[in-house]
């Protein structure tokens, strides 16, 4: 059994929920958070976990397995490097980290240690997503041409009242970081990684430092093409994926947190039939429905990996990925210019984009 520790206990408490379906396979033995009272509350879900306030705690214990980072985007990477220096595999929530140069750090400290990196991405652990993935791995979606991402979410005052957000200081970034970025990744997931990105950013919903608006165009490796809008001024929180492929299309419920677990509808395209797809799907329905979905469903994948089974994990890759094309997205809203990827990790914007350094 893999013993866990969490370190934060904001959405840690929705990780705390999750590893509680899958108890036997994981146990949480620690919930860290300078607030001990929130930690408490966190770790009471489990009789046998405990509550601590100080991180050195968590990374002395030699019995911990995994080290959950929860915190803050501008804590992820300090403490990440030192978990890796205890010999502990780390799960990290979104964002990966606020820079390429520290996501690329974090990476190389996984190998060199022979640890896993696991990049929080539990979109894509949904029920319509891994039908698309079966779709595809049974050949029947054919080329993908193009996407539509819809990230339009409500979010004002009350959510920024939380001292670390809407600050590049601490949240890094605003809603391409922080709310587009799971989105992006179900498209590098299917349609391959992006090659080129052109954007505009604008802060026009909160009177914050970071953006809460932007209007993205990405070219992918598969040479599909992906437009993403991203609001945080919707009347509610809405999610749509739309992907289009060549012989069928997919698209996506409208549930903000977890559009992979909604009912996907998929409309097949001469030369296949809808009754060919309809057949597929039927036949994969019963072994899709068995499998957990969102974080759940990541821990699942994480374990399988480590106990060394076949497992469709997040890699480090992935989350080096999605801080690259934050990057590029940023870049190309400061210079008007279309930027391919990867980003040469010399460009200032690796270091940091935080805009009163990189200009």
């Amino acid at each position: 059994m893999l013993k866990v520790a969490i370190a934060g206990a904001g959405i840690g408490e929705a990780h705390m929920l999750a590893y509680g379906q899958l108890r036997a396979r994981f146990r949480v033995v620690a919930v860290c958070d300078l607030d001990r009272a929130r930690a408490e509350r966190v770790a009471a879900h489990d009789d046998h976990c405990a509550a601590v306030e100080a991180l050195p705690e968590v990374l002395a214990d030699p019995d911990i397995d995994i080290v959950d980072i929860c915190l803050p985007p501008h804590l992820h990477a300090p403490v990440a490097l030192e978990a890796f220096a205890a010999g502990k595999h780390v799960i990290c929530e979104k964002p990966l980290a606020g820079s390429v140069v520290e996501a690329d750090r974090m990476a190389d400290a996984a190998r060199n240690t022979g640890r896993l990196l696991a990049p929080i991405f539990q979109y894509r652990y949904g029920h319509g997503l891994y039908q698309l993935a079966e779709l595809q791995r049974r050949g029947l979606a054919g080329t993908p041409l193009v996407a539509t991402i819809e990230t339009h979410w409500n979010r004002g005052a009350d959510y920024y009242a939380v001292p670390w957000r809407g600050k590049w200081a601490s949240e890094r970034g605003g809603a391409v970081l922080g709310h587009a970025i799971h989105a992006h990744d179900l498209v590098s997931g299917f349609l391959g990684p992006v090659t080129a990105v052109s954007a505009m950013v604008d802060t026009r919903v909160n009177a914050i430092e970071t953006e809460d608006c932007a209007a993205l165009a990405m070219r992918c490796a598969s040479g599909a093409l992906v437009t993403s809008s991203i609001t945080l001024g919707g009347a509610r929180d809405t999610s749509r994926l739309r992907f289009v492929f060549e012989t069928l299309t997919a698209e996506s419920g409208r549930n903000p947190y977890a559009p992979g677990a909604d009912d996907w509808t998929f409309e097949a395209r001469a030369p296949l039939t809808q009754v060919a797809l309809d057949d597929a799907l039927a036949e994969m329905a019963e072994t899709v429905a068995a499998r957990p979905v969102g974080y759940a469903g990541q821990f699942a994948a994480i374990a399988d990996h480590l106990e060394g089974r076949p497992a469709a994990l997040v890699t480090a890759d992935d989350g080096v990925r999605s801080i690259e094309l934050v990057a590029a997205v940023y870049r190309a809203a400061r210079t008007g210019a279309t930027v391919a990827l990867p980003l040469d990790r010399a460009e200032p914007i690796c270091s940091d984009w935080a805009p009163m350094l990189t200009g």
